[in-house]
């Protein structure tokens, strides 16, 4: 009935001739309260009634033009009306539509509820397909206006309406605007995308380059909206990328062991949030692993770097290669790195006498393999290389001749570790040595010979190096395991076999004290399985060898077995000449010792035996195997620590004797090259005691450093101190080195997470240089990696708090100390949540988890209860939020509706760390800490992978938005569209409301 209403007022409005001031004036009086002009389809209804004729009325059309000066009609509801004409034949009719829209095409607003900005958005997407269609339909007019030699009529029509296209598309509000629609309704998007199809098609043939130009800069726009947000400029000017290097060196360093996945979506991560180009990513891990190589310490560290550069990056590059778009793109890209490598001759030709081979050669090889560059390219490169290597200084003549180059050795090292974890080369029965049958019997010998030449030189560390770089070290030590489980017990054997069963038992048990001392000792751990019987080497790592970070209890039940067990061992080893072989339980032997030498210990402090007699039975126990004098130095390390300072010496001089080799014809076979790897493994153990008791014990060494990274921390200085001092050296340096990443693990071990990370960003904010600032954070980002998880914890839910709830420090968050720790937090907060669904890495594992408080009673679930974060704020939420958001809660956030597991720590940080941030962007005062949280978020802006559902702004509160767009510099669509969730309804309302309102 109102709607007839409404078409009579119009009719009368016509028939009187009012003026439109006078119509609008009448209007209201007609319809004095109630429904909306909009409810009213006051816009349709005008234009029905102006566009009856062939030709506009002109009288009413000024009357809806009227309507939408004085904003009695919506934009969305003439867009809607207009969408609905659909007689393009009607040029009159057609140009006065596009006239209208001309008034308000790239000023569109409203100010209403969220459902109504909503609708402006799917109004604004019907009138583009309105705009196409008009668009397709002027150029069929046109061309049949060229067939009929009359084009003039046409190309006025056709040139307006791609001028209102242009119009429209050019505005980033609507463009904003359209996004948002196009996820709303899908299939309007779809029609869309067809009529831009058939228009293109139309238009191929026009001849006119100038509309022709017009109409493909149109289709570029449109197809630009559903990617706007994703568009990151590089940058070109930059050519050195700390992050990178320092994350490679970490993991070379510290973490061969580990996953290639982790590191490879850590660096991706690095790559996006600081836009690097590909070819100077790759580059820049080349130069890492260089750089890595050529300062590593001589031996274990070497091959470790070595198998690290050549067997496990051209992994991560393979894996780096899917990330890229296409395969012939990326293999360009490392060709360009390459490039770019064989111009820092200095480096290389340093890297070549390190290695004492042509490095770059061995490396170009590894690529071609893995599919990384063709044929050409290499053959190109190393023609390059072999011109720069003449005039490269040269060795004299026979030095270093004879020594084969480690590359070469580890690549070939390789394979062997393939062949031995397949069951070949006569070691068949270490993968199932419960199995043996009659040829199994006859075997042990043969594989003595070979697990013996693996003892020999650095075979041992080569194949370490290998299958830790390639991710088998598990199951190759699984089959050392398995081969020492075996040959603990030995019923029934002859005087022949005793000897050699002692030996695998010995050599199996010291190569795995080797692994788990070099790679950590959760290689050698097998899954937990309930039921299954743990094999006695994983109790003995477990309960019974000293390890950093591991406090053992020498009273603790595992190291006092059964008493008459204790009794027989003690007996042998005071008693007999040399120990006993033939069935032996070698395990029981290797449990009992600690008692037994607690034993001997006490009846040589009670003078019951001499010295002498010590003598004797050290000997007695290093004689014949030595992983018996392992175990017994391991209980007497742990003894040690208990006893006062006057009561270590005698057990002290029993560890310096059980260190020592036994110079005696009468020993078994591989003695010596035993006794060195026994040497390294008791060196290691003792470390930490002799630095304690400031003893030296002088171990057998193979001619080089066996603890390059040990005791690196200078004496008695304060710990505070050497932290400022190693980084205040990194950053004048501008990357970080192997041995100051030790030095910050070593100081993050010993002062705890939340010291190590509050002293480095005291040092952080300390800093008043632009370009200091910015190389800090990349530093200190690379730094925090040692343990990324903690330190975000800390950094989020401690740090910053403290800084932006306290006004007398918010003076250090000015500029440029402020911008910096805002991209520090924003990457910290990132890579943490990106990666704390997987597994902690290896290195991370071995720190003891301390922490600094119960996140579940700092934060805690019910946002009801006052967490003590929260109290710290004087945040005023009735000013805060606008009367129309009054029903949504303040904290309501797009995590809570993707019902994010809240249990997690970092989860709840975040969540409180955004609660946080939309108080201070709610509260009355400004400053500092205001100007943080800008920088805050737009780094997270910059840096995140956009419509990503999942990021960490999920957690803030979408009463914020509203906040945010206060703030000049946050008052742009695509930040609005980019720190929204659009993947839910309450999000793209959320964002269409903030648009519109711009």
């Amino acid at each position: 009935m109102k709607v007839v209403n409404l078409k009579q007022a119009i009719l009368q409005a016509w028939k009187e001739r009012w003026s439109d001031y006078q119509w609008a004036i009448n209007m209201k009086k007609f319809f004095p309260k109630g429904a909306t002009w909009d409810i009213l389809n006051l816009a349709e209804a005008l234009l029905e009634q102006a566009m009856i004729g062939p030709s506009p009325n002109p009288l009413i059309l000024s009357y809806l033009k009227y309507a939408i000066s004085s904003q009695m009609v919506s934009y969305s509801s003439v867009l809607t009306a207009i969408s609905k004409f659909d007689d393009f034949s009607r040029d009159l009719c057609v140009q006065a539509l596009l006239d209208i829209m001309d008034m308000f095409c790239d000023r569109l607003s409203c100010h209403g509820k969220a459902e109504e900005c909503i609708g402006l958005c799917r109004a604004l997407l019907s009138a583009l397909h309105w705009l196409l269609r008009c668009t397709a339909a002027s150029a069929e007019r046109l061309q049949e206006g060229l067939e009929a030699g009359t084009p003039a009529a046409g190309e006025k029509q056709l040139a307006m309406c791609l001028q209102r296209l242009e119009k429209t598309l050019s505005s980033t509000k609507n463009r904003a605007l359209l996004h948002i629609a196009k996820l709303e309704e899908a299939s309007s998007w779809t029609a869309i995308e067809h009529s831009l199809l058939k228009l293109g098609e139309i238009l191929a043939n026009l001849s006119n380059p100038q509309l022709r130009s017009q109409a493909e800069k149109c289709g570029t726009l449109i197809r630009s909206i559903p990617t706007m947000l994703s568009v990151h400029s590089e940058q070109p000017h930059k050519t050195g990328f700390p992050t990178v290097h320092a994350l490679v060196l970490l993991e070379g360093t510290m973490n061969l062991t580990g996953e290639t996945q982790p590191l490879v979506e850590q660096l991706m991560m690095v790559k996006r949030m600081q836009h690097i180009p590909t070819p100077l990513f790759v580059l820049e891990i080349w130069k890492a692993c260089l750089v890595g190589l050529i300062e590593s310490p001589e031996g274990t560290e070497e091959l470790k770097w070595t198998a690290f550069t050549f067997l496990k990056i051209p992994q991560v590059l393979v894996k780096l290669k899917k990330y890229s778009h296409g395969d012939k793109d990326f293999t360009e890209d490392v060709n360009c790195a390459f490039e770019f490598l064989l111009k820092l001759t200095p480096l290389l030709d340093k890297a070549d006498q390190r290695c004492n081979c042509d490095f770059t050669d061995f490396l170009l090889q590894e690529c071609r393999k893995q599919g990384l560059l063709s044929e050409a390219s290499v053959n190109n490169l190393m023609a390059k290389r072999a011109v720069d290597r003449e005039h490269a200084p040269q060795p004299k003549a026979g030095e270093n001749a004879n020594i084969q180059p480690n590359p070469g050795l580890i690549l070939r090292a390789e394979p062997t570790v393939t062949n031995i974890l397949k069951c070949s080369s006569g070691l068949d029965f270490l993968s199932c040595p419960q199995t043996m049958d009659a040829d199994h019997s006859k075997s042990p010998e043969g594989l003595l010979g070979v697990l013996g030449h693996m003892l020999s030189g650095k075979s041992l560390d080569l194949l370490l190096a290998a299958a830790a770089a390639t991710g088998k070290l598990k199951s190759f030590a699984r089959k050392f395991i398995n081969l020492n489980e075996f040959t603990t017990h030995g019923s029934e054997e002859s005087t022949k076999a005793a000897p050699v069963r002692a030996l695998l038992f010995d050599i199996s048990f010291l190569m795995l004290c080797h692994v788990a001392q070099t790679y950590g000792s959760e290689v050698i751990m097998s899954e937990s399985s309930t039921g299954a019987e743990v094999p006695f080497f994983e109790t003995w790592i477990q309960t019974c060898m000293p390890e950093e970070g591991k406090i053992l209890n020498p009273d603790h039940p595992c190291f006092r077995p059964d008493s008459t067990k204790v009794e027989s061992l003690v007996a042998l080893l005071n008693n007999s000449s040399e120990m006993k072989l033939v069935q032996m339980n070698w395990h029981e032997a290797c449990l009992s010792i600690s008692a037994a030498i607690l034993e001997i210990l006490n009846a040589w402090e009670n003078g019951v035996l001499a010295f002498e007699s010590i003598q004797k039975i050290t000997d007695n126990i290093k004689g014949k195997v030595c992983s018996l004098a392992v175990c017994a130095v391991a209980w007497l390390v742990a003894h040690v620590r208990m006893l006062g300072l006057d009561e270590r010496e005698k057990s002290l001089q029993m560890i310096r004797q059980l260190a020592g080799p036994l110079y005696s014809e009468n020993t078994l076979q591989f003695y010596n090259e035993r006794v060195v790897i026994m040497s390294s493994i008791l060196e290691h153990m003792c470390a930490d005691v002799l630095q304690q008791t400031a003893t030296q014990i002088k171990f057998p060494s193979p001619g080089m450093d066996t603890m390059p990274y040990w005791n690196l921390l200078p004496p008695k200085r304060p710990i505070k101190e050497v932290l400022t001092d190693i980084f205040a050296k990194v950053l004048e340096k501008g990357w970080v080195d192997s041995r100051s990443i030790h030095i910050f693990d070593t100081l993050l071990h010993m002062g705890g997470v939340y010291w190590f990370c509050n002293n480095l960003i005291k040092e952080l904010l300390k800093e008043t240089r632009k370009e200091h600032t910015l190389r800090a954070v990349e530093l200190l980002y690379s730094i925090f990696c040692l343990d990324m998880q903690q330190v975000t914890l800390v950094l989020l839910g401690h740090i910053l708090p403290g800084l932006l709830t306290d006004s007398s420090k918010w003076h250090s968050l000015m500029d440029p100390p402020g911008t910096a720790l805002a991209k520090l937090a924003v990457w910290c907060a990132l890579s943490s949540y990106s990666s704390h669904k997987g597994q902690a890495s290896s290195r991370q594992k071995k720190r003891h988890r301390e922490d600094i408080e119960d996140y579940f009673s700092l934060f805690p679930l019910d946002d009801m209860q006052p967490s003590k974060l929260m109290r710290l704020l004087s945040s005023n939420e009735e000013d805060a939020s606008s009367p129309t958001d009054r029903s949504m809660s303040s904290s309501l956030s797009a995590s809570q509706l993707h019902t994010v597991n809240m249990r997690d720590p970092l989860n709840r940080v975040l969540a409180n760390l955004f609660l946080l941030i939309s108080s201070i962007l709610g509260s009355r005062t400004a400053g500092p800490h205001t100007q943080f949280v800008q920088w805050f978020m737009e780094e997270c802006v910059d840096c995140l992978e956009q419509g990503s559902r999942g990021s960490i702004l999920q957690f803030m509160p979408f009463t914020t938005v509203s906040e945010l767009v206060k703030v000049s510099a946050m008052s742009s669509p695509k930040v609005v569209l980019a720190i929204t969730d659009l993947s839910l309804p309450l999000g793209r309302q959320v964002a269409a409301k903030a648009i519109a309102a711009l």
